[in-house]
């Protein structure tokens, strides 16, 4: 792409932020022109969207951080919950998502729901992979770093298959969650929690029945880090 890029960053680090903008300006090809605004939580990020769609210049690529404070109407109460708001109204523009969190469920999560031309663990990133990154989702998405594609590459590898609630259960139960807490965040009983445990024991060939091997098979297997 070149000509003129309309971008919105979305970060509640000012110095982040800064450096993002700094790197693509410095790595930028000579036919490209950077038009970058910036937001600092959900409430301004959305307030950019809505502008750019009135004034008929919609974003090319959007920047989210995963870690925002929610909005004050309570509507969005992530980066996550703003990227699929993106993906509605504004269906053309390329959304690079930028997370601390390289747990195996929040990757399959954001892959399923948002589905980003971007995915780049923080912790992976540098200058020259953000630059990449911003290249390549311009001319030839998707561009993943290397935590995202080793997660991939372990759960295609496995012929097993589990829905997104079973992964909850296992992303919770890595964090010391318990049956009554798990109820409570899927919204089922807790006899439905249990029977749900009692499958994936089965899928993972667990026999001495605990929780902390299903938790250890679980991460072998990729569906958890």
């Amino acid at each position: 792409m070149t000509g003129t890029i309309r971008i919105l960053m979305i970060d509640d680090h000012p110095m982040i932020i800064e450096g993002y903008q700094n790197t693509l300006l410095f790595s930028k090809k000579e036919s490209q022109i950077l038009e970058i605004d910036i937001a600092n939580n959900c409430d301004e990020a959305i307030s950019y969207m809505d502008k750019s769609l009135k004034n008929n210049r919609p974003y090319n690529v959007l920047f989210v951080d995963i870690s925002l404070p929610p909005s004050k109407d309570g509507l969005m109460n992530s980066g996550e919950d703003l990227a699929i708001y993106a993906r509605e109204v504004l269906p053309k523009s390329k959304i690079i998502i930028l997370t601390m969190f390289d747990e195996s469920y929040r990757i399959h999560n954001i892959i399923k729901n948002i589905n980003p031309e971007g995915f780049l663990i923080k912790s992976d990133l540098t200058s020259s992979e953000l630059a990449s990154a911003f290249q390549a989702v311009l001319h030839n998405p998707p561009f993943y770093s290397g935590t995202v594609n080793s997660h991939l590459r372990k759960t295609n590898e496995s012929d097993i298959v589990i829905d997104d609630k079973n992964r909850k259960i296992l992303y919770l139960l890595s964090q010391g969650a318990k049956n009554k807490s798990l109820a409570t965040h899927l919204n089922i009983s807790v006899s439905a929690i249990e029977k749900r445990k009692k499958q994936l024991k089965e899928i993972f060939l667990i026999d001495d029945g605990q929780d902390e091997t299903l938790i250890n098979e679980a991460r072998k297997k990729g569906f958890i880090l």
